[in-house]
């Protein structure tokens, strides 16, 4: 089921819904919104079955290149306004909000993990008839990313990578491994909102102007909406017993597939969380791809150096 009506039957939706059109933020977002049900036996793990809202994007003409947008943690959509404005006149831009995050439903019993993530996104490319499609990714949405394109490596035209990983790795800030810790994890993430309200300050360079920073907090307001940013946390694989473990590998490992594919890597090397060792990684995986890589760009690429970004993508593709 699909609708582009803000759904009025969502009994896993969000406890404060958020409306693009009368925020603060309103004229950094000026698109469509468009739902998905994304419900079924398969991904509804946990929730009593029922519809399952996926909030997406579907800005540019019909028949024009399909560019995939895929957002990290603790983003949404919103974190690619600025590029898909600037696409939009000459492609098909698909941004999905993952479940959980944005304007997307929050299941609290859902599982929030890599798979299913990779599932919601081939569920949106195949309800679109998308065949042939460009991706640009962030964060966790390289792992997400590359669990589509190693699934259908034929489909896949060009790849353009920023500051996020798809393989393992056992890097990581002690910022980040402190939200893991089961007690002090729930009370900093889900009662005091420190991981999406420490990364607009840590994973820029540059102060986000106000529209930006409520923008990219909105859906974030109470615990109940933040679980996901906790999931996201939780499911970074740091042992083979983690339950995402054998999926990352799967990806890593499939990662050749995808050697002959034009890509860009586009690096915040300022970034506290995915430092320039793994652009290193990304380039002995893909030395053919063409890499900017700046000191003065943090994790949030697109905050912090949107006009760059927008030049080389624009060129790129």
């Amino acid at each position: 089921m699909v609708t582009v009506e803000a759904p009025a039957n969502r009994p896993q939706g969000p406890r404060a819904p958020v409306e693009p059109k009368s925020a603060s933020w309103a004229s950094e977002y000026p698109f469509e919104s468009r739902w998905l049900d994304v419900g079924s036996p398969s991904t509804a793990l946990g929730v009593n079955g029922g519809p399952l809202w996926l909030h997406y994007l579907d800005e540019g003409p019909r028949d024009a290149p399909v560019v995939v947008l895929l957002h990290g943690n603790p983003t949404w959509s919103f974190y690619w306004r600025k590029l898909v404005v600037a696409l939009r006149g000459r492609f098909r831009c698909i941004v999905p909000d993952h479940l959980g995050c944005g304007l997307s439903d929050r299941p609290q019993g859902w599982t929030y993990r890599l798979a299913d993530h990779v599932d919601n996104v081939q569920r949106l490319l195949t309800h679109l008839q998308v065949q042939r499609f460009s991706m640009v990714v962030h964060d966790w949405g390289g792992a997400i990313g590359m669990g589509v394109a190693t699934e259908r490596p034929g489909d896949v035209q060009k790849l353009v990578i920023t500051n996020t990983a798809a393989f393992r790795s056992q890097d990581i800030p002690l910022s980040i491994a402190s939200c893991r810790i089961p007690v002090f994890g729930k009370v900093a993430v889900l009662g005091f909102n420190g991981f999406a309200v420490a990364a607009t300050i840590r994973a820029v360079e540059k102060k986000l102007s106000p529209q930006a920073r409520a923008g990219l907090l909105a859906p974030y307001g109470n615990a109940h909406d933040r679980l996901a940013t906790l999931r996201f946390v939780e499911d970074i694989p740091m042992k083979a017993s983690h339950p995402s473990w054998e999926r990352l590998k799967q990806v890593e490992e499939k990662l050749p597939v995808l050697a002959d594919k034009p890509m860009l890597l586009l690096w915040g090397d300022a970034d506290f969380c995915f430092t320039p060792k793994f652009r290193a990684t990304w380039q002995r995986h893909f030395p053919k791809a063409e890499v900017h890589a700046w000191t003065d760009v943090g994790h949030y690429v697109m905050e912090d150096a949107a006009d760059r970004v927008i030049s080389l993508v624009e060129r790129f593709l």
